[in-house]
């Protein structure tokens, strides 16, 4: 697959759609192949005032896009000291509550861990640790898997501390970010403040609400509705637009990146770009786990800490979120953030916006430009 100009001005057409069809206030585009930006691309408004424009370099919070980034920075950490994701949890965090545990088990979801009977703050990583390790499991080990917004942040700073004695945010800087000079920051520096988009808010529509996985997350009391209460905090969109949020350095939803960033990530995830070793970019593509998600309410796939299109009983794919590669792998944020690496035709992908929409999953704007790349 090469990507053509006809191919490019394609997307560059249905950039510009998201804007006239969907409501996009502001967004960025990029489009990596073999080692180059293809396309970058950045419209709009940085505000609903139109007081600032919106282009390539503007910066957003990316939300749970954060975890391919994490995740991949984890993997660094667990080959640098000799360890694999077939390597036990309470070998390396002796309190996890979890016994008999993988670091692949945990990072793809299936420690039943998502939700925290304590109440605790988003901000109290000691506190948070602490509800961990006094959580009893959702689910028993090796039954089923349910993905964890929020606690999935904690766990990997967790063993990267006892490992490094840095937390993810602080090695993924040095490590990835700095290497292949990554507009990318988990904790953003207070000189970047500037550069910082406004988010907002999508609005929940009858449909959304009769749906299954809102229609859970309504319910009081619900695994679903725990899950993105727990830790507490940052909840709202408007506590996302404050240099708290920022600053916070959360490993799953508190990177504050460019598309450029973000697509040049992925581009050094599947080779393209030499940073992971062999062995790192297979553990980041390996599916671990494939089935109903008992927090998404729907059928998802994990390697070690990334999303993969499930495929069904055909082996063909459900959804197109990843392209048409089966070995397609990255990660989605709310509201509709979303980057993602394609190693068959060794191209990577990145949007950004600042007009969310209600999904857990990568949405109609992300999806229609997916849709014309693969044209």
């Amino acid at each position: 697959m090469i990507l053509s100009d006809k191919t490019l001005q394609i997307i560059t057409d249905a950039f510009q759609q998201n804007f006239e069809l969907y409501g996009e206030i502001g967004a960025s585009l990029s489009i990596w192949q073999h080692g180059e930006e293809a396309l970058q691309l950045g419209s709009g408004w940085k505000d609903k005032s139109q007081s600032s424009i919106w282009g390539p370099e503007t910066l957003i919070p990316v939300y749970s896009a954060t975890k391919g980034p994490a995740s991949a920075t984890m993997l660094m950490v667990l080959e640098k000291h000799g360890l694999s994701p077939d390597s036990i949890v309470k070998d390396i965090w002796a309190e996890f509550p979890v016994e008999g545990a993988t670091i692949a088990q945990l990072m793809s979801h299936q420690c039943g861990l998502p939700a925290l009977d304590m109440e605790v703050s988003v901000f109290d990583y000691q506190g948070v640790i602490k509800a961990i390790e006094n959580q009893k499991p959702a689910w028993q080990l090796g039954t089923a898997h349910g993905y964890h917004p929020r606690t999935y942040g904690f766990l990997l700073d967790e063993l990267c501390l006892r490992l490094e004695g840095k937390k993810i945010g602080e090695v993924f800087a040095s490590q990835i970010a700095a290497p292949l000079g990554l507009e990318f920051w988990i904790g953003l520096p207070e000189e970047q403040f500037p550069r910082v988009a406004t988010l907002y808010s999508g609005k929940m529509t009858k449909s959304d609400m009769e749906s299954g996985f809102y229609k859970a997350f309504s319910t009081t009391d619900s695994l679903v509705q725990k899950t993105f209460a727990s830790p507490k905090g940052l909840q709202a969109v408007k506590e996302m637009n404050t240099p708290a949020a920022w600053q916070s350095g959360l490993p799953a939803m508190g990177g504050v990146s460019t598309a450029s960033a973000i697509a040049k990530f992925y581009q050094a995830a599947i080779g393209e770009i030499p940073l992971f070793s062999a062995q790192v970019q297979q553990w980041m593509q390996q599916l671990i786990t494939s089935g109903e998600d008992l927090v998404l309410c729907t059928p998802t796939a994990f390697s070690c800490g990334f999303q993969l299109d499930p495929l069904d009983s055909f082996g063909s794919k459900k959804r197109m979120n990843y392209g048409f590669s089966d070995r397609a792998f990255g990660h989605p944020g709310a509201g509709g953030s979303h980057g993602f690496g394609d190693p068959d035709a060794g191209i990577s992908f990145a949007y950004t916006m600042n007009q969310m929409e209600i999904a857990v999953l990568p949405n109609r704007k992300s999806l229609h430009l997916i849709e014309a790349l693969y044209s």
